[in-house]
């Protein structure tokens, strides 16, 4: 499937084939068939060393499959520029000698978007993200859910098509995973983003997603997916529901053979 078709078809991101085999000889991936749809929230759910997390990199261009093929849709003006997504990693990456409005500006800098635009493009970021007012503070003085709010609000600045995150919330306590799993999903029904989210959580991906893929042990592979079918907008009622709970259970039956040592494996 080329770009074209793949834009035509409504697809953000589609995978053929696509294997990842590091210098170690490591097989890391694949083959790994993926279609994402615009618009859609999807979670890669899978056992550790699976390559999860070299999927995304592979979609954010970072590094080139071995053989395959990755498709991302671009809009008309960046066709030949960089890819249009925003990555948010497992650890917020702060430059800690800098401000909140500066770390946030990195993004732009890069870009070469300067003045007017970019201080406009900060301010929308932070306040998106609740950060207004904490635009002059440094990493040193926030708390680890603030951090990756700060995260967040760098990869939303260039205003992405596609947002890429890797376990962003994995580190924090409950409550605040609870509290960003909230504010992400009203962020996306927002800005209607095209989201691909890496967990480890089965409860994070049913909570979150439209569709959750669970990935083989490595080289990782799609086994299965589950379409998370519920009315929206998903809140606490739905946490605690039974419809919430049996997907729950459906997804981890679907993650058992992929895990050695449980029933299934």
């Amino acid at each position: 499937m080329t770009e074209k078709q793949a834009d035509e078809a409504g697809l953000a991101v589609s995978l053929r084939g696509a294997t990842k085999v590091y210098d170690s000889g490591v097989v890391a991936l694949g083959p790994m068939d993926l279609e994402v749809r615009k618009g859609e929230f999807v979670s890669l759910l899978g056992p550790s060393g699976c390559g999860k997390s070299t999927a995304l990199r592979l979609i954010a261009g970072l590094n080139a499959p071995t053989s395959g093929t990755v498709r991302v849709s671009r809009p008309a003006a960046t066709t030949s520029g960089p890819h249009p997504v925003g990555f948010v990693f497992q650890e917020p990456t702060l430059m800690p000698w800098t401000s909140v409005r500066e770390n946030v500006r990195l993004p732009l800098k890069l870009a070469h978007v300067r003045g007017s635009e970019s201080d406009a493009r900060i301010d929308e970021a932070l306040a998106q993200m609740g950060l207004a007012e904490f635009a002059g503070a440094y990493p040193r003085e926030l708390s680890g859910g603030m951090k990756m709010r700060v995260s967040l609000a760098r990869a939303l600045v260039t205003d992405p098509d596609i947002l890429l995150m890797d376990e962003p919330f994995a580190a924090l306590d409950e409550i605040t995973r609870f509290r960003l799993n909230n504010d992400l999903l009203a962020l996306w029904r927002n800005l209607r983003k095209t989201v691909i989210f890496v967990t480890h959580s089965v409860f994070e991906s049913v909570y979150l997603s439209q569709r959750v893929l669970v990935m083989t042990s490595r080289p990782g592979r799609i086994a299965s997916e589950i379409a998370i079918a519920t009315t929206e907008p998903r809140d606490e009622d739905f946490r605690t529901s039974a419809d919430y709970v049996a997907y729950c259970r459906k997804v981890s039956n679907a993650l058992a053979p992929s895990h050695p040592g449980r029933p299934g494996s």
